[in-house]
């Protein structure tokens, strides 16, 4: 059988003695897909017009792609929106049949893809859960072995004979990855997963990939998240209009991922006449801006009453006085929960010629409220108005708390209550 346009053949034996074939291998894989300009609705549409469907235009969503993964390793792959990064994963979960190059798998693999998928509305979780872990190929012994142990870790005891209609769908999200890390799989591919549920089960699910890969599962992993990808992957892949951008450690991925963001921002405004301001040649940009622990170690989730650091690194491409360092995090409904700024301390931060760098860090007690906070990152120009160089937007943090105190924010206090 031909290897070209193959979906998930398995991979060959390695020709030399000890060496391990890598877990996923792909060679010049490449998919397309047509969108026709004329669409028809009914049969009597397509039976009038029968040739207005012949012309469409072709999406090049991966194109030329070539990686080895090894086993064992965790695999970032980054890029904007609409770079092909599901398209990509979906054609190694056999989802997406390619139109030509080989890609080979060595392993047994399970796609964190879209959960739940075979779930009955009308079952109870008890009957969905035996259900849906046969379908992800557990024996039936296997699936109701592990039944109590998939119901703990989504923390739904009470709830395992509700019809799973009225479950919410951060239940359903629950469940359904419960079920799912309990396939014995080789090769995890997980596509934007952890972006649903509270953030102590996103943080569960974060543990969960961490053991995960200490037992040497290959985990592929499609996120947006530049500080998950630093904290987590051992490897990257940046992706733009299907193609490979570079494959790389997960610090000069996420610094590429910025880069690329920004300078597409400036090329927008350029061709369409957007803002002045990103009109202007870049004066500054920034490489980087994560969480830390004050150790130094990058975390995407902090513990309330912990110190937290975030450090933001800057790269100046021509001469300036006094740039302005600002962080801001919001929460997950939009609303300011922190920000401070080196203008509104009154800090000088000096002169910086092109080729010079800057690392800033701000730290502070961390009493925000459980939940999940975006960062934004900036450096603008010295004096009155918005004239910024560049923004960066692309990471968050889970704030985890043992007795949440309900507000914006939960901070120390004392209570005393007298009688008379």
């Amino acid at each position: 059988m031909s290897a070209t346009a193959q979906n998930l053949q398995p991979a060959a034996a390695p020709a030399t003695s000890g060496v391990r074939a890598p877990a996923v291998e792909l060679r010049n894989i490449s998919k397309q897909f047509k969108l026709p300009h004329q669409r028809y609705h009914t049969l009597k549409e397509r039976a009038l017009h029968p040739f207005k469907a012949r012309t469409f235009d072709v999406l090049q969503a991966v194109d030329d792609v070539s990686i080895e993964i090894p086993t064992g390793e965790f695999f970032g792959i980054v890029g904007r929106n609409g770079s092909g990064k599901s398209t990509l994963l979906k054609c190694l979960a056999g989802i997406y049949r390619i139109d030509s190059g080989r890609l080979a798998i060595n392993g047994r693999l399970s796609p964190f893809i879209e959960l739940g998928v075979g779930f009955n509305p009308e079952l109870p979780a008890r009957d969905n859960v035996i259900i849906n872990a046969i379908m992800l190929g557990l024996s039936r012994k296997e699936a109701m072995a592990r039944f109590d142990d998939i119901v703990r870790f989504a923390e739904l005891e009470e709830f395992v004979d509700l019809k799973l209609k009225n479950y919410s769908s951060g239940m359903h999200i629950r469940l359904a990855f419960s079920v799912a890390i309990q396939v014995d799989a080789d090769i995890v591919l997980i596509d934007e997963v952890l972006a649903v549920g509270d953030a102590s089960f996103q943080q569960k699910c974060y543990e969960e990939f961490v053991r995960l890969k200490a037992e040497g599962r290959t985990i592929l992993f499609v996120t947006h998240d530049m500080g998950a990808v630093q904290r987590f992957c051992d490897r990257a892949l940046l992706l733009e209009r299907g193609g490979v951008v570079d494959v790389s450690d997960p610090e000069t991925i996420a610094r590429k991922y910025n880069e690329m963001n920004f300078r597409r921002v400036r090329e927008d405004a350029r061709t369409t006449g957007g803002p002045e301001i990103l009109r202007r040649p870049a004066v500054a940009e920034i490489a980087t801006a994560v969480f830390e622990t004050v150790d130094g170690d990058v975390v995407v989730a902090a513990q309330q009453g912990e110190p937290c650091v975030i450090r933001v690194e800057v790269r100046f491409h021509a001469a300036t006085t006094n740039p302005i360092f600002a962080i801001a995090l919001r929460s997950e409904t939009g609303q300011p929960a922190f920000a401070s700024s080196t203008n509104a301390d009154e800090i000088e931060t000096g002169e910086f010629a092109a080729g010079d760098t800057a690392t800033v860090s701000f730290r502070f007690d961390n009493w925000l409220a459980p939940g999940r906070y975006r960062l934004s990152a900036t450096v603008a120009r010295q004096g009155i108005g918005d004239d910024l160089f560049d923004l960066h937007a692309d990471n968050s943090i889970f704030v985890l708390a043992d007795h949440p105190g309900g507000g914006g924010v939960d901070l120390p206090h004392r209570i005393d209550v007298k009688r008379g």
